[in-house]
């Protein structure tokens, strides 16, 4: 096949994922879909817990919020395809994981650098984006995991990409790609409270013993 051919049929491939993730986002939006941020406790909400080490498993208990959220789930799935959706429904167009532990997939021929909303907000879905876009791979995977498997998973530097804890907590509170999750686009429920507050219950838990729940 001569480099014309290959280029058209590499073009029409984009095409069909494209049409498909229009179909896959392009939903109507449900009642239950707010752009409404659920609020999350500050440090201070846990200063009358005296006990250093039940503090600091409270204070975790309550970033849970976002950890669990599924803004944040879908970025860590266990499955060979990922998921999308608060309902979790496998990721349309289909991408499956390779044997490296990551996902065969070209994230950017549907995912740009930003959110695009594809008709009227209030009516359907936005394509989320932004220029990092991707999955975690499977050491990093959180689905099916309780919290508290989860926390110590987050405080392995062997399972959460090399991070100490004063890392995790920068990565938490300033990377711009966890911030996604309170900027989703249309039709999408951000994570609970802000980024900088999910950045100070992290610091907070570290200076109580960074303490996971049992």
């Amino acid at each position: 096949m001569t480099d014309a051919p290959k280029s058209a049929a590499r073009a029409a491939r984009l095409v069909i994922v494209a049409l498909a993730a229009v179909a896959a986002f392009a939903r109507p939006v449900g009642a239950d879909q707010s752009s409404t941020s659920a609020p999350l406790k500050s440090p201070a909400d846990f200063s009358s817990i005296s006990n250093t080490s039940e503090r600091s498993r409270a204070i975790f208990n309550e970033i849970g919020k976002v950890v669990m959220n599924p803004r944040r789930m879908n970025c860590h799935p266990a499955g060979d395809h990922p998921t999308q959706g608060d309902d979790f429904h496998e990721h349309m167009p289909p991408i499956w994981r390779a044997e490296t532990g990551h996902f065969e997939a070209n994230c950017s021929g549907c995912h740009g650098s930003h959110n695009v909303t594809l008709l009227e907000a209030a009516s359907y879905r936005s394509i989320p984006g932004h220029p990092r876009w991707g999955f975690a791979p499977m050491s990093m995977a959180w689905q099916g995991k309780s919290l508290g498997e989860i926390c110590r998973q987050l405080k392995d530097v062997q399972a959460n990409g090399g991070r100490d804890l004063a890392a995790l907590q920068e990565h938490v509170a300033k990377d711009d790609l966890v911030g996604w999750a309170w900027n989703p686009g249309e039709g999408r429920r951000p994570a609970p409270g802000s980024q900088q507050a999910a950045g100070e219950l992290v610091q907070a838990w570290i200076d109580s013993g960074a303490e996971c729940p049992r």
